[in-house]
């Protein structure tokens, strides 16, 4: 039996497109991946978790209740305060936090509020904005902050906070 050689070309072509084809396809997927397997977390929630933890910061620094502010924080955390050296450790940042507090004047109320909150849910940076207002309810200081959260035995508690003052008017 003859062979045409157009046969034979057409037959090689088909086989090597099969082979090709086969060698490309891509592997089926028999395991998830750990991004898959770990839930993201819930932001939403956290943020209302963080939010809680800077309403009981806002009322212990408006009382001046620096335990009650010191209890926020790890013993190895680090404070970068407005016109302030860095502060590490509960020790150092008590001391800048007393004076803060010193300078305020009496019937002075702070509030916190968490703008936005992003992380793991196990390391989670705040960024929201502070007000001071008088015994009046006048805004006298407006400033900004971002926290850094760790998660420690099912709680969260600032590791690293930094914060300032917006500019006054001149």
């Amino acid at each position: 039996m003859k062979t045409n050689p157009f046969t034979l070309l057409l037959a090689i072509v088909a086989i090597t497109s099969v082979c090709v084809t086969g060698c490309n396809a891509p592997a089926k997927k028999t395991e998830a991946t750990t991004e898959q397997l770990s839930a993201k977390p819930d932001m939403a929630a956290i943020k209302t978790e963080i939010q809680a933890i800077e309403t009981e910061w806002a009322s212990a620094t408006t009382a001046k209740d620096i335990d009650k502010v010191m209890a926020l924080y790890t013993d190895d955390a680090i404070e970068m305060a407005d016109d302030e050296p860095m502060s590490v450790g509960k020790a150092a940042i008590r001391q800048v936090l007393l004076k803060s507090m010193k300078a305020r004047k009496a019937g002075m109320t702070v509030s916190y509020e968490t703008m936005d909150v992003y992380g793991d849910g196990n390391l989670v940076t705040e960024v929201g904005k502070t007000t001071i207002k008088d015994e009046a309810g006048n805004v006298v200081s407006t400033g900004k902050y971002m926290g850094i959260f760790e998660k420690r035995d099912g709680k969260f508690i600032c590791i690293r906070d930094i914060n300032n003052e917006d500019q006054k008017d001149k």
